[in-house]
């Protein structure tokens, strides 16, 4: 008479707890998030390749694809971005994080409640990398301006500033004495002079 009360209430209690850990996801499923259910070489760049990889292909067909990059691994709580749906064929096109190109798997390796990883942990877009939360690591800070070569467009000149001197000439003829001139003497005792 226990056991049944009890059995009751635990399946209660668990699926009270699954409705409550899949509503905490329901905005990213609206979003078109998915975590994938699969595991194995199931993501592929062209829908063709989608249908045969799922089909169970042999190890060496396989192995030729992976090295051809034409199949991507789906592991097992992966979190996805459903871009476009192929209902009829019973396709998905995805985007998954470090991937550049979007890709195609069956519908079926995708599901719409929240799986944990391989490390027990539900993928968000944050912890999934599929939407960046923190600037570029590097900041090279703002771009210089190109350097100029002669007055700004649409300023006149300043006469002389941009004039090369001619060999032989002083640049700046109140900074430095002539070639020909020496400093003035001081008042200093000639040598001829003797006390």
């Amino acid at each position: 008479m226990i056991w049944p009360i009890l059995v009751a209430a635990v399946v209660a209690a668990v699926s009270f707890g699954s409705n409550a850990f899949a509503d905490k996801y329901e905005d990213l499923v609206a979003k078109g998030f998915r975590w994938s259910a699969a595991d194995g070489p199931y993501a592929a760049v062209a829908k063709e390749d989608a249908r045969r990889v799922a089909s169970h292909l042999s190890d060496h067909e396989t192995l030729e694809m992976v090295e051809q990059v034409k199949v991507y691994y789906l592991t097992t709580g992966a979190l996805v971005q459903v871009i476009d749906e192929d209902k009829k064929a019973g396709l998905s096109k995805i985007r998954m994080a470090g991937i550049t190109s979007d890709l195609w798997t069956l519908s079926s390796f995708l599901t719409r409640r929240p799986i944990r990883d391989t490390y027990g942990v539900v993928e968000t877009p944050e912890t999934s990398g599929l939407i960046p939360t923190s600037q570029p690591v590097i900041d090279a800070g703002p771009t210089p301006a190109p350097p100029s070569f002669g007055p700004a467009p649409g300023v006149s000149p300043v006469p002389g500033l941009l004039e090369s001197p001619t060999p032989g000439e002083n640049p700046n003829p109140a900074e430095s004495p002539s070639p020909g001139e020496g400093p003035e003497p001081s008042a200093s005792p000639s040598p001829s002079a003797t006390p």
